[in-house]
């Protein structure tokens, strides 16, 4: 590792996302930043989970305190967990922005980030700083433990088959909110439910079927569903949101009632707040999980909240 941190910034570029949108957009993107005169060494992410190995290398190898992230909430994902894997710099020593180019953009959406490319960078440049929690989910990979971290919201249940069946679609070049919105009613009429139990602290506070569930830092999933109305992102607790077995008519006439957070009012509705929980299901109907849009296991899982442990820049 260098003896002095680069004072460059260190831009990690996803081609793919958007629907390569940010491939087209890229040169624009880098007029930008030369313009207002940000000295930065930039890298294209190849394949998946790239981001996190070029994160982890920038800081351990080459120096950089000071990140980029160019994607979606997928490669901000990505890039926050090569932070938190390494153990040379404090992950608070790190700044990290975003440019948002994909399709969803909840987190920055949870931050009023502007939605153009000039007024994201203006907010970089001005390295207002936000100390953001984090999450940590274990979970089950084909037997195996596996450990993940997540930024904005963990969904489980009929979120996550949503969030399985849209980036299959995303694979096969498909994406942005008609997607999203194709999978969720495709997958309405494919998923069941899942018997679940919910410990906290030793307790255990839920068991029963469930539709869906949301645990995390910020409020919004899915391109613009409010999943977690009243989460605070630097409270140092989780938000969790657990709707009941509910009939698919019912959740297709309460859609709407997603985008405002009012779904929560409803009878089969339950919210929980927490630093840390347990959640097991019926071994024979795992519950499938899926953090800021990427899948990726199976219960038993076990959250805990990493409090203020990035330092995020913010308007």
């Amino acid at each position: 590792m260098k003896d002095q941190p680069s004072k460059e910034w260190y831009v990690i570029v996803n081609p793919h996302a958007g629907s390569k949108k940010t491939e087209k957009d890229w040169p624009y993107i880098m007029k930008l930043l030369n313009d207002e005169g940000f000295s930065f060494k930039s890298v294209f992410t190849e394949f998946q989970y790239h981001a996190t190995e070029l994160a982890r290398k920038a800081i351990v190898s080459m120096g950089h305190r000071k990140i980029i992230v160019v994607g979606g909430d997928g490669t901000l994902n990505e890039v926050l967990n090569g932070i938190i894997i390494q153990n040379d710099v404090a992950t608070t020593d790190i700044m990290l922005g975003v440019i948002s180019v994909g399709t969803g953009n909840d987190w920055g959406r949870m931050h009023n980030l502007p939605s153009s490319y000039a007024g994201q960078i203006s907010v970089i440049k001005k390295e207002k700083t936000f100390l953001h929690d984090i999450g940590k989910v274990t979970y089950m990979h084909n037997e195996k433990t596996k450990i993940h971290y997540f930024i904005n919201i963990a969904g489980m249940g009929f979120d996550a088959l949503v969030a399985k069946k849209s980036n299959i679609a995303k694979q096969r070049g498909a994406s942005g909110v008609i997607t999203y919105m194709t999978s969720l009613l495709t997958g309405l009429f494919q998923y069941g439910h899942s018997y679940i139990e919910i410990e906290k602290g030793n307790h255990k506070i839920f068991s029963g079927k469930v539709f869906s569930m949301s645990i995390g830092i910020c409020k919004y999933n899915g391109g613009g569903m409010m999943q977690l109305p009243n989460a605070i992102p630097d409270d140092g607790l989780f938000d969790v949101t657990v709707i009941r077995k509910v009939s698919k008519l019912k959740v297709i006439r309460n859609l709407s009632r997603l985008y405002d957070g009012s779904f929560i009012r409803m009878k089969e509705v339950e919210t929980f707040t927490g630093s840390d929980f347990i959640i097991t299901s019926i071994p024979e109907n795992n519950v499938f999980l899926e953090t800021d849009g990427e899948s990726l296991g199976n219960s038993p899982l076990i959250f805990h909240v990493l409090p203020k442990a990035i330092k995020m820049l913010i308007s």
